[in-house]
C-alpha cells in the first residue's frame, strides 16, 4: 500500500491530493493512508500536509530515493530492488549481510556512509548528501576468476554516465578509478564470496564525489569532485540512474556474449594509463613500466624496464604514474 501511495505522489509531485481520494482508491481508512504518510515521511519523503488540501510531495530532485530513481529507470533486473538509507556504516558491508537472501541486482544506496572504504582497506570519505554511494549484488553464473571483470564494466558505466551527465573528460585509471583532470572522482571496490568453481555473489560498490566542496588537505592533490569540476552542484539523481542503466547495459552484453568487447571500447578510448610511463605498485616491490594496452580479459598488458611484457591481474597492484595520482 505504501509503494502504491508513494507513486501516486509521484505522478501529481508538487500537487495537493487529498487524503479522501486516496482512501477511496485504494478502499482504505483515512486514517490507514494518514499513517502511511508518516512512514513516508520517516524514509525520508518531504511530503507537505495541508488542511482541506491533503498530501504534496515537494521538491526531491536531488534526493536519491528509490521511487525517484525508478522512475527514470530502464533497466529489467539492476536496481529492481532498491533498498535506501539516509546514513549506513558502508553499503559494502550491509550489502554483505543480506546478499544470501537478496535477488541478483538489488541495490543498496546511502546518502552517506560513515566507514566507507576502498581497495586494499583505505577509507573513503562519504559525507552526506555529497555523493553517490551504493552497492550492486549480483549472482552471474560465472567463474570466479571472471569475477574482477564486474569492476571492468562498473568503470565503463561510470566513466561513461559522467561524460553523458555532466560533460567532463573522465578517464578510467585502470583497474577501479575514475579521474578528472588527474585527479580521483570515482572509486569502485568488488567483493565476492564463493567457492573454487562457484560464485555466491558478489558485490560491486561505487563511490562518486559528487558534490563535496573540500577535501582533507591530504587528500587535496589526488581527489576532486564533479561540482568542483563544473563549478556548481550536481544533481545526482540522473548521475545515479545512468550508470545504473549503463551497468545493466555492459552486464548482460557480457553475460550473453561472454565477451568484455562493449566494456573495453569504452575502456580503452578513455584510458587514463594507456601509452603512459607508471609504477606498478606490489606489496613488496616497485616497478617501473610503460602500459601498453588491455587485453579481451581486462588484463593490462605492459613492458618492463628490462623489456620484458607481461599482463598485470587487476586485483594484484595499484597504479601510479611517474609524476604522481596519474
Amino acid at each position: 500500500m505504501k509503494k502504491k501511495i508513494l507513486k501516486e505522489l509521484y505522478e501529481n509531485a508538487g500537487e495537493y491530493i487529498s487524503g479522501e481520494e486516496l482512501s477511496e482508491r485504494f478502499q482504505v481508512s483515512r486514517t490507514a493512508i494518514w499513517k502511511h504518510m508518516n512512514a513516508l515521511k520517516k524514509e525520508g519523503y518531504a511530503i507537505e500536509t495541508a488542511h482541506k488540501k491533503g498530501y504534496k510531495l515537494v521538491d526531491v530532485k536531488d534526493q536519491l530515493l528509490p521511487e525517484g530513481l525508478r522512475r527514470d529507470l530502464t533497466t529489467k533486473e539492476i536496481a529492481s530492488k532498491l533498498i535506501y538509507f539516509e546514513t549506513i556504516d558502508s553499503t559494502n558491508n550491509y550489502s554483505k549481510t543480506i546478499a544470501r537472501e537478496a535477488q541478483h541486482g538489488t541495490v543498496v544506496i546511502s546518502e552517506e556512509q560513515t566507514l566507507g572504504r576502498g581497495r586494499l582497506g583505505r577509507s573513503w570519505s562519504s559525507p552526506k548528501g555529497e555523493g553517490v554511494w551504493m552497492s550492486i549484488i549480483l549472482k552471474p553464473e560465472i567463474l570466479p576468476s571472471e569475477g574482477a571483470k564486474m569492476t571492468q564494466i562498473a568503470a565503463a558505466a561510470v566513466c561513461k554516465a559522467l561524460r553523458d551527465t555532466t560533460g567532463l573528460e573522465a578517464y578510467v585509471k585502470w583497474p577501479n578509478d575514475i579521474v578528472i583532470n588527474g585527479k580521483k572522482v570515482c572509486g569502485i571496490l568488488t567483493e565476492m564470496t564463493g567457492e573454487l568453481n562457484e560464485i555466491y555473489y558478489l558485490i560491486v560498490g561505487i563511490g562518486i564525489n559528487a558534490n563535496i566542496e573540500k577535501f582533507p588537505e591530504e587528500f587535496q592533490a589526488i581527489a576532486t569532485s564533479l561540482s568542483i569540476e563544473v563549478g556548481e552542484k550536481i544533481d545526482r539523481r540522473p548521475l545515479a540512474v545512468c550508470v545504473l542503466n549503463n551497468f545493466e547495459e555492459l552486464y548482460n552484453h557480457y553475460i550473453e556474449e561472454q565477451s568484455l568487447i562493449k566494456t573495453l571500447d569504452i575502456i580503452k578510448k578513455y584510458s587514463a594509463v594507456i601509452g603512459k610511463s607508471i609504477k606498478i605498485i606490489g606489496k613488496n616491490k616497485e616497478r617501473k613500466a610503460v602500459a601498453l594496452d588491455i587485453n579481451e580479459e581486462g588484463l593490462l598488458k605492459v613492458r618492463l624496464e628490462d623489456g620484458h611484457e607481461e599482463l598485470v591481474l587487476s586485483g594484484e597492484v595499484s597504479i601510479r604514474s611517474e609524476k604522481g595520482y596519474i
